[in-house]
């Protein structure tokens, strides 16, 4: 069934076209006593889901009755987070998931496909674990938000992600996040059809037909003065849906650019990247318009951590982003990184391989920090003096000396890629 399907690249949603598409699928699914919202945290802030989850609880009051955050592995959000992020909607309605205690397992995903739709690469199981709250909390309609736009684990983000990873547990967290690392992140990156999306997919269809999903997907790009707009509004409960966001995601917000470039340069919003584990995008959704020999600078004046929280920290300042061959080494030995394959997934995606030099200006780590990772360490307040984000628009530079950059100001909107690169991944 699917309820919306509007979009294009030129398309504008206002609150109010939003309000209007939202109302008309809420009307055709009929009245609803126990509502579940579940959106993503304000990690994905310009998802519009806070504007969305605002206009659920205007049109179900108190039918709305839990509102939980699809936290993943981030931290929990503040009080004031929540508050900037889903505005009037009441803070007595907002949950806080526990992907380490406070899921239930639904079924498992047998290894041999595990290893079919990986090539072989890895052999085992993977659990379709959710939110207790989402398994056992008896709502009759749970509305998952979220945007559809490229990722590095998923190939593209949102629909059944939003429940299995947003509001998973860490070992399908885990076992997910590692299957797209060694499937190869540039393969997956902007694909709607992906190893780790069959194995959602295979979840949805087996373990979780029983519960009321229905999706509320959005397509944003950036508008005229970079500022995050939406594009598509698709609403439904069948992959159809998440296809149709897909199409448009890769139409608005993939970058395909006609050479590689030198040198680029990433802004990451101090409200909303705080950590490299977030601020990582930076890395993954440029890599592949980086020539080889070239430089990534991220300029990151909010991030004074690397983990989201302490384990993830401490493994990361342990290991560092050393590339693929150390930390499948490291994973194979029998470690502790072998039973913490998010994290090494993570790390593999925050490697350039050696191809690029990545140089981290953060506000809130140390040099020998940020070294020790194996980054190079940057000057935040050089780099923010030579590279406005204030004045910059997105796109190509020439610095007063004639230095040729390419500026992202927002990491989290798009995917940027050399044609070449882009289309030999899809090979």
């Amino acid at each position: 069934m699917i309820l919306a399907s509007d979009g294009s690249s030129g398309r504008v949603f206002s609150r109010e076209d939003l309000r209007e598409a939202l109302f008309g699928a809420l009307d055709r699914l009929g009245p609803r006593r126990r509502v579940l919202a579940l959106p993503p945290d304000c990690t994905r802030v310009h998802s519009q889901a806070g504007v969305l989850t605002e206009l659920l609880y205007e049109y179900y009051g108190p039918a709305l009755v839990d509102v939980l955050p699809a936290l993943g592995t981030h931290r929990p959000m503040t009080p004031g987070e929540i508050s900037r992020m889903f505005g009037r909607t009441p803070a007595r309605l907002f949950r806080e998931h526990d992907w380490r205690r406070g899921v239930d397992s639904l079924g498992t995903v047998p290894e041999d496909f595990v290893a079919e739709v990986s090539g072989g690469r890895v052999r085992y199981a993977i659990p379709a674990e959710v939110s207790r709250l989402l398994a056992r909390g008896g709502h009759d309609l749970v509305l998952s938000l979220g945007q559809v736009v490229p990722h590095e684990v998923a190939g593209m983000a949102g629909y059944n992600k939003n429940v299995f990873v947003g509001a998973g547990g860490a070992e399908a967290i885990h076992k997910t996040h590692f299957l797209g690392a060694v499937f190869g992140m540039e393969r997956i990156l902007g694909r709607a059809d992906t190893p780790v999306r069959r194995v959602f997919d295979y979840q949805s269809e087996r373990f979780a037909r029983h519960l009321p999903i229905v999706y509320v997907l959005t397509v944003v790009g950036a508008g005229g003065r970079g500022e995050p707009v939406v594009r598509g509004l698709f609403i439904g409960d069948e992959p159809e849906c998440h296809l149709r966001a897909s199409a448009l995601a890769l139409e608005v917000n993939v970058r395909i650019l006609d050479r590689p470039l030198r040198k680029a340069v990433v802004y990451l919003d101090p409200a909303e990247f705080k950590s490299t584990w977030l601020g990582n995008k930076a890395i993954y959704r440029t890599r592949m318009a980086l020539e080889d020999g070239g430089e990534l600078l991220v300029i990151a004046p909010g991030v004074e951590r690397f983990g989201e929280d302490d384990g993830m920290d401490r493994l990361i300042r342990r290991y560092g982003y050393a590339g693929t061959e150390r930390v499948l080494g490291e994973v194979a030995s029998g470690g502790e990184l072998g039973r913490n394959l998010a994290a090494a997934a993570h790390l593999i995606h925050g490697s350039s391989e050696g191809r690029f030099s990545i140089t981290y200006c953060p506000g809130g780590l140390r040099r020998e920090e940020v070294e020790g990772v194996h980054f190079r360490y940057g000057s935040l307040e050089a780099a923010l003096g030579r590279y406005d984000p204030g004045s910059l628009a997105e796109g190509y530079h020439t610095m007063p000396d004639g230095e040729e950059v390419y500026f992202v100001p927002n990491p989290g909107l798009g995917l940027w890629a050399s044609r070449e690169r882009f289309e030999r991944s899809g090979s």
